[in-house]
């Protein structure tokens, strides 16, 4: 066996990756603070600091140094997940209820104790996990959850978030249901050419600070997680992490301004839904006395200060689009780092989170503190999103692996069943995989359509792959889980005094404005 067999520089490799990690953990978990607190605050920061990176070392040294010979033989998912009982998903289920719940009944216990609700749902499933499929096969699917999915995934949201947070828009920005319309447009077609992660966190300050004398706000947020968070970012690759995918595995970069229908039917139902609401709630407010900005004689003029974080931001871009070409057009990008069993780290995915972190870094150094200070800005959200979010990866191991062993044999023949399936599973889990499953299971199932689309796997009709595309990128706002740029937006919005629904209130509202529209999309495009 070829994976038993590595030598000592495959150790050495992992030893060189197992320290980069940790500093790129630590980054996360421990940023620099704006204010200098005392020196007590300090000392406990700092017993903080070191127990978070010493976690974030141990975990990493651990999953890298791990020799494949003091371990058992991996499996191929395909037998795990066939054997795989459903039972392993209690806790992803249960982190999911603790997300949803413990902010409501143990508010304050909840904000000191999530690293340690975290690590208990994630240990509760290794450990029965490891003690059924071996050590060896556990090792593999936790460092691949980790290496493969999750660090990628946290990185290009840091940076994102830091570079977004360095940009200021200033000016006379009065949030009345109007302008919220139109800067809910704007920030719907940025989604698809800067990310929705990009346009989520690039928008979602100035949007408060125009309705920041409002009562009722909460509308606002929620129809920006709908259409800036999720729904703009069909139409290109850098759009979604789905379509990425996509257009890695064959799919042409631009055949998914086919979603441009579907897209501009769900932005105008929504935005028109929006303004009801809205102007409902603004006329609410000015009966209640709520007073709206004054706007002084000599206008004051849209201003953006730290613009040249663009150039930071486009470089993000750009990294992003790069770890899709370049694998598939320089034969040297197609070589990985090997970690352990099938685990790998692309050259591409390195040289994409270097540019990533290196745009953070710059944007960091090169911005006043003026701007994040006018920005309200914190590291309190992406905090809070990394600690989670590892948790979800983790736990949500036996979903995936259940789904890519017995996707095929749901039963899914008709547009309509794609686009349900993917999206109700994409909004609790991670929609990428998700896709992925449905993409290779319609690609290799013989599908006859008018329009074939030729990609790497096979040929999908072109109804299934439109399907399949707006279910997967679409419904990730079901959930705050659903888009990781959701719970960026909870959380930032929460910062600023925004009362945001519980995890169910948000689905109240999901399942009463989305769902509908998602019907409309079934009957118009996916059935007649």
């Amino acid at each position: 066996d070829l994976r038993m067999s590595r030598g000592l520089g495959d150790v050495y490799k992992r030893q060189v990756f197992c320290l980069i990690f940790w500093w790129i953990g630590y980054t996360i978990v421990t940023p620099k603070r704006e204010s200098r607190p005392s020196i007590k605050q300090r000392r406990r920061n700092t017993m903080k600091k070191l127990q978070r990176a010493l976690s974030v070392f141990v975990m990493m040294l651990t999953a890298c140094l791990t020799l494949p010979s003091m371990a058992q033989a991996a499996e191929t998912t395909k037998s795990i997940g066939d054997n795989l009982s459903l039972l392993y998903c209690i806790p992803f289920a249960g982190i999911l209820l603790c997300i949803a719940i413990c902010p409501l009944v143990a508010g304050e216990w909840w904000e000191k104790r999530k690293p340690i609700v975290v690590a208990f749902w994630s240990l509760a499933f290794l450990i029965p996990f490891a003690i059924a499929v071996g050590m060896g096969t556990a090792w593999e699917e936790l460092l691949e959850a980790i290496i493969g999915d999750y660090l990628t995934f946290i990185v290009l949201l840091f940076g994102l978030f830091c570079v977004a947070g360095n940009i200021s828009l200033e000016g006379d920005l009065v949030g009345k249901p109007k302008l919220n319309v139109l800067l809910l447009l704007i920030s719907t077609l940025l989604s698809s050419w800067i990310g929705t992660t990009g346009a989520s966190m690039l928008m979602i300050r100035p949007m408060i600070r125009a309705n920041k004398w409002r009562r009722r706000k909460v509308q606002v947020m929620v129809f920006f997680i709908f259409l800036v968070s999720n729904i703009g970012g069909c139409l290109t690759p850098v759009g979604d992490p789905p379509l990425l995918m996509g257009f890695m595995n064959g799919v042409d970069f631009f055949w998914s301004l086919n979603l441009l229908p579907v897209m501009i039917l769900n932005v105008v139902l929504l935005l028109a839904l929006f303004y009801v609401i809205d102007s409902r709630a603004y006329k609410k407010d000015l009966a209640e006395g709520a007073k709206q900005p004054e706007v002084s004689g000599e206008h004051k003029k849209l201003r953006l200060n730290g613009a040249h974080n663009i150039i930071f931001l486009v470089m993000i871009i750009v990294a992003v689009i790069l770890s899709g070409v370049l694998p598939k057009t320089v034969p040297f990008f197609k070589g990985s780092i090997h970690f352990y069993g099938e685990v790998e780290l692309g050259f591409a995915s390195i040289l994409e989170m270097v540019m990533i972190l290196a745009a953070a870094f710059l944007s960091y150094k090169t911005t006043t503190k003026e701007v994040r200070e006018a920005n309200h800005f914190t590291w309190d959200a992406i905090q809070e999103v990394a600690t989670l979010f590892i948790g979800i990866f983790v736990t949500m191991i036996p979903a995936l692996l259940i789904l890519k062993a017995r996707g095929a044999s749901l039963g899914v023949n008709e547009p309509w069943q794609y686009f349900w399936m993917t999206g109700l599973l994409s909004s609790f889990l991670d929609n990428t995989p998700t896709y992925l499953v449905f993409f290779t299971t319609a690609a290799s199932s013989g599908l006859a359509g008018a329009s074939m689309i030729s990609t790497a796997i096979g040929q999908i009709p072109k109804i299934f792959l439109m399907a399949i595309s707006c279910g997967a990128v679409f419904m990730g706002a079901n959930t705050y889980i659903g888009n990781a740029p959701n719970f960026m937006v909870r959380s930032i919005a929460e910062e600023n005094d925004i009362k945001m629904p519980s995890f169910f209130g948000y689905m109240g509202w999901s399942i009463s404005c989305l769902i509908p529209v998602f019907i409309i999309d079934m009957l118009v495009f996916f059935i007649f």
